[in-house]
């Protein structure tokens, strides 16, 4: 039933693009989300890398306005997350990003500004702190709610935590009650079926529920 809640408060299709605006600003970063090495048995942590246990979520973040996330998978792909801020943010509108090389070339379609994170955080208004505290939140709710989450559910718990942090507040900037956010969720529950089949990755079933 949870993850039937989750589905409904799926909204990556409403909004339209990010950015577009004359002082749109937006903020591009990914992180990574799994277990700890300290947690793990000394015999798995030596034969894994730092980020081979752990899956890659990309996030964008419009300044004063909306997060979009996507889960990547175990690794970071240039090209892949290069498209996929080209699929979520008008042409032409300011970009700030690390200096992770995937990022190199959004300067053909947006203004790309670059902060490098191995000499500082903030260079005037070029910074992450606004996507970086969003993975923050999300990763407070993973570890102190949830606990364990599998990577085939991530997902569905990134794009609980962006319905959170989107509906925090109404156009008007004022902020939204819990009685508010029920009423947004309730209203995108049409249309939405999720399968037993489908939560356990077994597709192709005929049970549901």
């Amino acid at each position: 039933m949870l993850q039937r809640i989750r589905l409904a408060l799926q909204d990556k299709q409403s909004g339209g693009k990010l950015g577009g605006g004359p002082h749109s600003k937006v903020e591009v970063d990914e992180t990574f989300i799994g277990g700890k090495a300290r947690n793990m048995h000394k015999s798995r942590r030596d034969r894994m890398s730092t980020y081979a246990s752990k899956t890659a979520v990309m996030g964008i973040l419009e300044r004063g306005g909306k997060v979009k996330t996507e889960v990547l998978g175990s690794k970071r792909r240039g090209a892949q997350m290069q498209e996929i801020v080209r699929d979520s943010v008008h042409p032409g509108t300011w970009i700030m990003t690390d200096e992770f090389q995937g990022y190199a070339g959004l300067s053909k379609d947006f203004t790309h500004l670059v902060v490098n994170h191995l000499e500082r955080y903030v260079q005037g208004n070029v910074h992450t702190q606004g996507i970086e505290n969003f993975w923050s939140l999300l990763k407070r709710s993973l570890g102190g709610t949830y606990v364990a989450v599998e990577p085939f559910h991530l997902f569905r718990y990134v794009d609980e935590q962006a319905f959170r942090f989107n509906n925090r507040k109404d156009a008007d900037g004022n902020k939204l009650t819990d009685a508010d956010r029920f009423d947004i969720a309730v209203s995108q529950i049409i249309g939405k079926r999720l399968t037993y089949a489908e939560v356990t990755g077994k597709v192709g079933e005929t049970a549901a529920f």
